[in-house]
């Protein structure tokens, strides 16, 4: 009687969900396998142990500050979208910029950019402080005239000037363009995006379905690893677009900032992380779809022609990495 009342409640609690079966072993050595080619986002960017309260709502300010375009029509956040559920970017296969004409390359987004090795597609900036000063005085995008405008602009402003001196205490004239930089530089790198996967990753067995640890699953043996390993998912390394097989561009990509022969055609691998809600994709937005882009890629990088079965796993795999505070 003992026993058939344990056997009883034993199935009760499973049935509540209070009794649950552990991980199985293909579970566990899919975590480890995705810990070793990739592995969870750290909780923090590199250089963010300076960044002070003043110094990040500073940046913040900045980054939404139409006035760092000539016209003031353009922030940072008019091409890198952070609010709600967008994922910082604008979601066009190029961006207009201040005065209506488009830029040459997809906008990337900023999430998690400070856990890049270099910055923009060509990766002419070392790093977010680096990156933050082009666009302002890019003709195309907020088309600034100098860097003196933009100071002149600020200190006629009734905050800026405080908030500088508040940021940069001690400094002799803190209200510089190397010091907004920097500000920006500071906000960018609150922006990560743990996601579900982490979980997965860090032992939660359960974070991810059964579909998405299959697509997983293919996504590392067709070889995606390859190019996008480490805990971006990408953003570590230059490939050439059309590794196998060749894709029609004009851009020269990385050759335009190093004159070296052998760049043309080299582009920053991009992070998939947030992939899911940051198309269009590749440098020029013309692939419309993840589907589409996981597809080109496989061929174009890998000389594969993935199956639609395969196509949809992967796909479902790479939705799990988008920022938890961001899907539906």
């Amino acid at each position: 009687m003992a026993k058939k009342r344990i056997a009883q409640t034993i199935l009760l609690l499973s049935l509540l969900g209070v009794i649950t079966c552990g991980p199985s072993q293909e579970t566990k050595d899919l975590q480890l396998k995705a810990k070793q080619l990739i592995g969870a986002l750290p909780s923090k960017m590199p250089g963010s142990e300076n960044d002070t309260d003043a110094l990040i709502s500073l940046g913040k300010k900045l980054y939404f500050e139409k006035k760092l375009s000539q016209n003031n029509t353009q922030s940072c956040n008019s091409c890198h979208n952070i609010e709600g559920k967008a994922g910082g970017v604008d979601n066009l296969p190029t961006s207009p910029g201040a005065f209506g004409k488009n830029g040459g390359r997809n906008s990337p987004t900023v999430l998690n950019a400070g856990f890049h090795f270099a910055q923009f597609w060509d990766g002419r900036a070392a790093d977010l402080k680096a990156q933050a000063k082009g666009p302002i005085l890019n003709p195309i995008e907020m088309a600034m005239p100098s860097e003196g405008e933009v100071i002149k602009r600020l200190k006629e402003d009734a905050e800026y000037p405080a908030l500088f001196t508040s940021a940069f205490p001690g400094a002799k004239d803190a209200l510089t363009y190397d010091n907004l930089a920097a500000a920006i530089a500071a906000f960018e790198r609150t922006l990560l995006t743990p996601s579900r996967f982490d979980d997965f990753v860090n032992g939660d067995h359960k974070a991810l379905s059964t579909e998405e640890q299959a697509g997983l699953q293919t996504f590392i043996t067709a070889g995606c690893t390859s190019c996008h390993n480490g805990n971006l998912v990408g953003g570590n390394s230059y490939r050439k677009m059309g590794q196998v097989n060749a894709y029609d561009t004009p851009d020269l990509g990385r050759f335009e900032v190093t004159k070296d022969p052998t760049d043309k055609f080299f582009f920053k691998v991009p992070s998939l992380r947030n992939v899911a809600i940051t198309g269009p994709y590749f440098h020029d937005g013309k692939s419309a779809t993840l589907e589409d882009a996981v597809k080109q890629m496989a061929y174009l990088q890998l000389g594969q022609k993935l199956s639609d079965e395969d196509t949809s796993k992967i796909t479902k795999f790479l939705g799990s990495l988008t920022d938890k505070t961001k899907t539906n």
